[in-house]
C-alpha cells in the first residue's frame, strides 16, 4: 500500500458516487489522464485489485471493472498471476505535462483566459434557476401536447427514405426544396401571401431570423424604433448589431404612429420593430388604421418594418389579422414567423419573408451559421403541411389554450378581485396583468418563490408608469393554473401586508 504508484493514484483519483457516470468509468478516465500526462509510464505495474480497493476505499469488483475498462481501451495489459501493466497505445503526438501545476491539480481547468477578449454588454443572460415546482413564464406552449407517438412514426419513416442521403450529399441546390415549396403554399393559404420560394428562408428560430436580418439592415448607431415596453430578446439583438434604440409610446391601439411622424425626420430611422398580432409584452393589437399609417410612413421616410408574428398560431376569437407584409407592394416589410409551435422545439422552424435581394443575402449568412440545416425536420414538416396535419394540430391545441386562458381569467377574478386588472386577449399564450395600487414586483417574486412559485425576471415590468407582469399560461393545465394563481395571491398578500 505504500508503493509509489499506490500513493500517486491515491493523490490523483477522486470520484463522486452521485455522478451520472459509474465510479469505475470515472476512475478509469483519471488513470488514462495520468498515463497521457506521463505520471504513469509504460511498463509500470499497477497495484493489485485488493491493494487498490483498500487504497481508494472501494469494492474490489469496482477495481476489477476499472482494469477491464483500461484493458478494453488498450491502456493496460493484464497478465495472469503477474499483474496489470501500463501499455500505452501507439501515438504520434508528444505527452503534455502539467509542469506549472501541483500534481493534485491536473484535473482543474482554468477559469479565465490568459488573453484579452471583447465581452458583450448587450447579451446578458436571462437564464435563472429555481427549485420551485410551479412557474409563470412569458407565454410558452405546453410541450406535453406534442403528439409523441405520431412523431415517432413520422420520424422513423423520414429516416428510412432512400432519398435522404442523396439530399444530404447534394453539393449545390439546382431547384428549391420540397419544404420551401410547401412552406410557401402554407403561408399563401393561411396568411394571404403571394410568395414563391425565392422570397423565403427558413432558420432554426425566430431569434436566428432576427439576428440575420439585423446584421443585414443595421449599422452602428442606426436608429431602431420599438415600443416603450418591448421584447427584451429583440432589443439585445438590435443592440448587439450596434443600433441606437428609441422607444415609442404604446396605447390601446398599439404603437403611436403619429409620435414617429412628429419626433423623427426622413432618413433618420433605419427600421421599426412591431409585433404583428399582439404587442409584446402588453398583448395590445396594432389597429388597422395605424398599420396603414405605418406602411405609408415607411415608404415616405424610407425605413424598414420588421414584423414579428411570433404567436400567429394562437388566435382564439375571430380571424387572425393578415400580416402587413401580405399587402406590401413596395418591399418595406420584413416578416418573421415560426412554423410548428404546437410541436416539440426541435421540430419547429423560423422563417423570413422578404424581397428576393434581401433573402439572397440572408442565405449567405445562414450558410455561415447553419450550413447543414435539418433535412429530417424539413421532410417531416413538408409532409405535415401536405397532409394537413399541421392545421389539425393547431385547431386541436387552440381549443385547449382557449380553455386555459378562460381559466386564468376566472381564477384571477376569484382570488384577486379588484387587486389586479387585465384585458382578455383574443389570442396568444399570455395575459398582461397590472397591479393597482403598485407593489414591489421584486418582492412579489421573492415571496412567490418561497411559496414554490417561480416568476422569471423577464416577465416583471416596473417603472414609474408600470407595475405589471406578463402572465404566460400556455404551459399550465387548468388544475395547475388554479394552484399558480392561488400561490401568486398568497405572495401578493405577503407583500401588501408587509411581511417581507
Amino acid at each position: 500500500m505504500n508503493s509509489p504508484v499506490s500513493q500517486l493514484l491515491k493523490q490523483l483519483i477522486s470520484f463522486n458516487k452521485g455522478d451520472v457516470h459509474p465510479v469505475y468509468v470515472q476512475i478509469a478516465q483519471q488513470i488514462i489522464n495520468a498515463i497521457q500526462r506521463g505520471y504513469l509510464t509504460i511498463g509500470a505495474a499497477l497495484p493489485g485489485t485488493r491493494v487498490l480497493s483498500d487504497t481508494l476505499k472501494i469494492h474490489r469488483n469496482t477495481v476489477v471493472a476499472v482494469y477491464d475498462e483500461l484493458a478494453s481501451q488498450g491502456w493496460v495489459e493484464i497478465i495472469p498471476n503477474k499483474g496489470t501493466f501500463i501499455l500505452v497505445p501507439e501515438q504520434t503526438t508528444p505527452n503534455i505535462k502539467a509542469t506549472a501545476q501541483r500534481i493534485d491539480q491536473v484535473y482543474e481547468y482554468s477559469k479565465t483566459t490568459g488573453f484579452p477578449f471583447q465581452p458583450s454588454f448587450n447579451l446578458a443572460s436571462t437564464l435563472q434557476t429555481t427549485k420551485a415546482k410551479y412557474s409563470i413564464n412569458e407565454g410558452s406552449p405546453d410541450l406535453r401536447l406534442h403528439p409523441i407517438h405520431q412523431f415517432s412514426r413520422w420520424y422513423s419513416a423520414a429516416m428510412k427514405r432512400k432519398s435522404l442521403i442523396s439530399k444530404w450529399n447534394k453539393t449545390a441546390q439546382l431547384s428549391y426544396s420540397v419544404f420551401e415549396t410547401q412552406l410557401c403554399n402554407y403561408l399563401n393559404a393561411t396568411r394571404g401571401f403571394h410568395i414563391k420560394p425565392n422570397h423565403i428562408i427558413n432558420t432554426r428560430s425566430t431569434e436566428m431570423s432576427l439576428y440575420i436580418v439585423s446584421q443585414l439592415l443595421i449599422k452602428p448607431k442606426d436608429i431602431v424604433l420599438v415600443g416603450r415596453l418591448s421584447h427584451y430578446a429583440a432589443n439585445m439583438i438590435f443592440q448587439q448589431a450596434g443600433a441606437t434604440i428609441k422607444t415609442i409610446p404604446i396605447d390601446a391601439n398599439g404603437l403611436d404612429i403619429d409620435y414617429i411622424r412628429t419626433h423623427f425626420v426622413k432618413g433618420s430611422i433605419r427600421c421599426v420593430y412591431i409585433c404583428a398580432h399582439r404587442h409584446y409584452p402588453t398583448t395590445v393589437t396594432l389597429s388597422a388604421e395605424r398599420r396603414l399609417k405605418l406602411m405609408e410612413l415607411a415608404k415616405t421616410y424610407q425605413f424598414a418594418i420588421i414584423e414579428d408574428d411570433f404567436d400567429y398560431d394562437f388566435q382564439f376569437e375571430g380571424s387572425a389579422m393578415l400580416p402587413m407584409a401580405s399587402a406590401d407592394t413596395d418591399g418595406m416589410v420584413v416578416y418573421l414567423g415560426k412554423l410548428g409551435q404546437s410541436l416539440f422545439p426541435s421540430f419547429q422552424t423560423g422563417f423570413v419573408v422578404a424581397p428576393d435581394n434581401l433573402i439572397s443575402e440572408a442565405k449567405n449568412y445562414l450558410q455561415l451559421l447553419d450550413k447543414q440545416g435539418d433535412i429530417i425536420q424539413e421532410q417531416i414538416l413538408s409532409e405535415l403541411i401536405y397532409e394537413g396535419e399541421i392545421y389539425r394540430l393547431i385547431k386541436k391545441n387552440i381549443i385547449i389554450y382557449k380553455q386555459r386562458r378562460d381559466s386564468v381569467c376566472f381564477y384571477l377574478t376569484t382570488y384577486f378581485k379588484d387587486a389586479v386588472s387585465w384585458k382578455i386577449p383574443s389570442g396568444g399564450l399570455a395575459i398582461w396583468l397590472q397591479f393597482t395600487p403598485t407593489i414591489s414586483l421584486v418582492k412579489l417574486a421573492e415571496a412567490a418563490e418561497r411559496n414554490d412559485l417561480f416568476l422569471s425576471k423577464t416577465i416583471l415590468y416596473q417603472d414609474k408608469d408600470t407595475c405589471a407582469i406578463r402572465f404566460g399560461f400556455g404551459h399550465l393545465n387548468e388544475a395547475e393554473i388554479e394552484e399558480v394563481v392561488k400561490k401568486l395571491k398568497q405572495a401578493y398578500d405577503t407583500v401588501v401586508l408587509g411581511f417581507i
